[in-house]
């Protein structure tokens, strides 16, 4: 099973427009093919992204909603057309009732999108995970852009998620999110068991991106050869 990086832009100005181009750039000088880099990008920026690189693109959101008439809302489809392989959706910066999740979930399928759901305990991936997506990410919201990472603050949070949700749905791949700064919280997190991290400002507020990214990919075991170029 491979190993996933994923990359939330956000709505930082260094992840939107021009920056988000020359971010997807520099994120895939680093592929290899041993880790799966997905930048998760804002929608009006998927298009130009997409052409600007080959990696395999997640949008931050969608709504569940079919063609017609939904003004300012986010269709599928459409940022499936843009270029995007998947999406995240119940973000701790935007969360969701269950209600809209299970409808999400079957306009996602129906478009033909991957999704990875974020929860921020315990208790939500068990109850996220009968929804059967893709990926779900363990993200507890008060270490979200924090200085520790929860594979350095709560470690049986990360190992305890992924034996339930492995319990619950075997298929499911699970991801480490909150805190995750460097090469070190990548390398526990696997360790514990998850099949990757989701992470923000760690990269792209980062003084230096690219020096950001080599030490988070020196952190998965078939990512150091990435981590190693120039």
């Amino acid at each position: 099973m491979p190993l996933y990086l994923f990359v939330n832009f956000k709505t930082y100005e260094q992840g939107t427009g021009q920056n988000a181009v020359s971010l997807s750039k520099l994120l895939s000088s680093f592929y290899t093919g041993e880790v799966e880099i997905i930048p998760v990008v804002q929608a009006s920026d998927l298009h130009p992204v997409a052409l600007a690189c080959q990696l395999k693109l997640f949008a931050q959101h969608i709504d569940p909603v079919k063609y017609g008439s939904n003004t300012g809302k986010i269709l599928p489809e459409g940022v499936k057309a843009a270029g995007a392989f998947g999406t995240i959706l119940n973000h701790a910066e935007h969360k969701l009732t269950d209600s809209i999740i299970e409808a999400s979930m079957k306009r996602c399928r129906e478009a033909g999108l991957k999704v990875m759901l974020c929860a921020e305990t315990l208790e939500r991936a068990k109850i996220l995970a009968k929804f059967s997506p893709d990926f779900i990410a363990v993200e507890p919201p008060e270490l979200i852009g924090g200085a520790v990472s929860v594979s350095s603050a709560k470690p049986e949070l990360i190992s305890d998620s992924v034996k339930a949700i492995a319990k619950i749905n075997p298929k499911i791949i699970p991801i480490t999110g909150a805190g995750i700064k460097n090469s070190d919280d990548v390398s526990k997190a696997i360790e514990l068991g998850t099949k990757g991290v989701f992470v923000a400002s760690g990269i792209v507020s980062a003084q230096d991106q690219e020096h950001a990214i080599r030490q988070m990919l020196l952190g998965f075991p078939s990512g150091r050869d990435a981590g190693k170029m120039p």
